[in-house]
């Protein structure tokens, strides 16, 4: 890391290239370079500073360019013809040899020559080495999509670059589709764009526009090729037609093996053109709807949205017709017939463009302990449970030493009696304490008690959260869970934790206030002697003092933790570092400081009693005898500690367990902390290819370059589908 800034972030990931970030209100710009070459991308505008560090870092290292002399060797490799001294690839040697495309040269070779044309800037049939160069440049860019569509319609090298209708025409011939339902020269689609007398040729950004219309126009040419009546209607098996065809690009594998189960279940003998256009704009409008469920489950991936919530929320968006709803719904009982709900399953199942879930974090590990929810049994709830145990432990024992120093002033200012019989004030407040214990115990006496609090917290805490995220579970249908059922949650992870921080919490407040005072010897109180001194009956003293405070504490924290975390969440319902952090901060604001008073009785109970001072022989007992020699104030001493301590240690309790679990990722089937994930579409980055040893730098994603331009602009040519082989 070079430089942060409050406008822009500057880093360098090898000593070759630099990156920087500028950080707007409504977005970022990176550019990433390599002796003067740049590659600009927009970055994430949701993201927190960090997240784009690391985000982009990434993005710069798989665009990483071939080196001049890598792309050297290969071409020499791969370049089977020579003319006037100079070496040059054939279009199979480009196409069938070096990209290894599924193509058969011999049986479509009019396929072969028009995606080596793509490479051939001269349009002579040969690539040059300053061709091979360039291409691999393309590949890196950004709409490297469109650019290489534009290349392949090109038919000509004219200055500026243009394409004619009979450019456009001779390539959508050669498709699939092209073939079935032919362009039609006369067309209002043709003269919108070339003109009545088709003369006029388009530039690139013109081009990027027509090839967009294009699937629309083609997909009303084949309604209307059968709908010959004009009726305005056509029959379930011409409608599966066109969908397999012009509209290929729109459906998944899991769509094509279905749409005609969802036909017959839906009793549709014939599709009116309503529908037709319904159903088409669904799926060209899918982001858009997942956007929508994103905003009804405030980021829940689990949530099952109804129709009614999902109808509520896209009415701010007028392109969105109750028609497509009903669709999406009528697709959604694919997966589950009993129920009209959408999950953010139904998305992955239904959606053209395959999703993946993202948590903006690198993944150290990553585990699928089952394929479908319905596989989990005992074994695997079992190991679920086991592994938040484990995570619970760490995040414990960070949150515990971090704040250690606060819960020491609080135990200490709370066992402070103030009866004036006494005359006994040794500190004043708070500060005055934290003063004191370092003057006169020095630094390491802020941390007096710190091992047995770790060995007891990590297991306190890993139950009070394994257990919290149990009953979560089992009270948690359709990705939702009452807000009652959070309470009791709370409640019970609050209770099992009290067999592990009792014992720990009585030792550890005993050495906490040994410091103020000598035993009678003159030494020091140590671990063993207390231990001694208590037995095992004794570790367990306050106990229902600890019941008293920390059930009602936790069924308070974890809801407002819960639905804080919603707060803060981004557009996607993402929750970074910081916004898990504030959430578990602020719930432990009012949780640390209502449940003071309890907190107060239960420190009394445990902490032996000193020579002149009062001794409890139980809870009511204590609240009445601190209510008649102290007051009520005495039962809120030490809340701005309790709330200091508490809100930041379960603040760094919650976010490593969360972070944790991003960064050791284990899929045991149920649910996952709401915030943790997002839902992305994969690119054709994700497909890069990392086998082939002839491919550097751009070229590693020319397969998946080649694929994308048959799944987003619906360009199928003939033995030419990633799908297929």
């Amino acid at each position: 890391l070079i430089k942060i800034c409050l406008n822009f972030i500057t880093f360098k990931p090898d000593s070759r290239r630099y990156c920087k970030i500028l950080l707007e209100p409504t977005g970022g710009e990176m550019e990433s370079g390599e002796w003067g070459k740049l590659f600009i991308r927009s970055a994430h505008a949701r993201a927190s500073p960090f997240d784009l560090v690391f985000d982009i870092s990434l993005f710069s290292d798989r665009l990483l360019p071939a080196t001049t002399d890598q792309l050297k060797s290969t071409f020499s490799r791969f370049a089977s013809t020579e003319c006037n001294g100079s070496r040059f690839m054939t279009a199979e040697d480009f196409v069938c040899k070096f990209l290894s495309l599924p193509v058969d040269a011999k049986l479509h070779s009019a396929t072969v020559k028009l995606l080596a044309r793509a490479a051939d800037k001269d349009k002579d049939g040969l690539i040059s080495f300053e061709d091979f160069s360039q291409f691999e440049s393309m590949l890196r860019s950004p709409d490297a999509l469109y650019l290489i569509s534009f290349e392949m319609f090109k038919s000509s090298n004219t200055q500026p670059p243009q394409i004619s209708f009979q450019d456009f025409q001779d390539v959508v011939s050669l498709t699939e589709s092209g073939k079935l339902y032919p362009l039609q020269p006369d067309s209002d689609f043709v003269a919108r764009y070339f003109g009545k007398d088709r003369r006029r040729r388009i530039g690139y950004l013109d081009f990027c526009e027509l090839l967009h219309d294009f699937h629309k126009e083609q997909a009303l040419a084949a309604f209307r090729h059968y709908d010959k009546d004009s009726c305005g209607r056509i029959n379930v098996d011409q409608f599966c037609q066109i969908m397999f065809t012009a509209k290929r690009h729109l459906l998944n594998n899991f769509m094509v093996e279905n749409l005609r189960k969802f036909c017959v279940r839906e009793n549709v003998d014939y599709v009116s053109y309503p529908y037709f256009a319904a159903f088409n704009g669904l799926f060209e409008k899918m982001e858009l709807m997942k956007r929508i469920y994103l905003n009804v489950s405030k980021g829940n991936l689990q949530t099952a949205v109804t129709k009614e919530d999902f109808l509520h929320n896209a009415q701010p968006h007028a392109q969105v017709t109750p028609l497509e709803v009903e669709i999406l719904f009528k697709l959604c009982k694919l997966a589950h017939a009993d129920r009209c709900v959408v999950t953010f399953q139904d998305f992955e199942h239904i959606d053209p463009d395959h999703l993946k879930r993202v948590s903006y974090i690198k993944r150290l590990m990553n585990i699928q302990a089952v394929n479908n929810p319905a596989d989990r049994d005992a074994f695997i709830v079992a190991l679920e449970n086991v592994y938040r145990f484990s995570l619970g432990s760490i995040a414990g024992a960070c949150g515990a030493t971090v704040v250690y120093p606060i819960d020491l002033v609080k135990t200490r200012m709370q066992n402070q009696r103030t009866a004036i019989a006494l005359g006994e004030v040794m500190y004043r407040n708070s500060w005055d304490c934290f003063r004191k214990v370092i003057h006169h115990e020095g630094l390491l006496g802020l941390y007096r008690g710190l091992t047995p609090q770790l060995m007891g917290v990590a297991p306190e805490k890993a139950i009070k959260l394994t257990v919290n995220d149990f009953v979560r579970d089992k009270f948690t249908h359709d990705g939702n869970i009452p807000f009652w059922a959070e309470v009791i949650a709370g409640g019970c992870g609050g209770a099992s934790q009290v067999m592990f921080t009792n014992p720990v919490e009585i030792v550890k407040i005993r050495l906490q206030v040994a410091g103020e005072v000598r035993n009678g010897s003159g030494s020091r109180v140590g671990l063993g002697s207390v231990l001694r001194d208590l037995g095992l009956r004794g570790l367990y003293k306050g106990a229902s003092a600890c019941f008293l405070r920390d059930i009602p504490f936790s069924a308070i924290y974890f809801p407002l933790y819960a639905h804080a975390k919603r707060w803060f969440a981004d557009a996607d319902g993402h929750n970074n570092s910081w916004s898990l952090f504030c959430s578990a901060f602020i719930a432990g604001v009012p949780a640390a400081g209502l449940c003071t008073p309890p907190d107060v009785v239960k420190t009394r109970l445990q902490v032996a009693a000193r020579t002149g001072q009062s001794t409890y022989t139980g809870i009511v007992d204590c609240f009445k005898k601190v209510l008649r020699e102290e007051g009520w104030r005495a039962f809120w001493k030490g809340s701005a500690a309790r709330v200091f301590r508490s809100s930041p240690q379960f603040g760094v309790t919650l976010l490593v367990y969360e972070l944790l679990q991003r960064t050791f990722y284990v899929d045991f089937g149920g649910t996952r902390p709401t915030g943790s994930e997002v839902p992305a579409v994969t690119t054709r980055y994700d497909h890069q290819e990392a086998e082939n040893p002839y491919h550097f730098g751009g070229y590693k994603l020319a397969r998946a370059t080649f694929s994308g331009i048959e799944t987003k602009f619906g360009l199928y040519f003939p033995k030419f589908s990633a799908s297929a082989n």
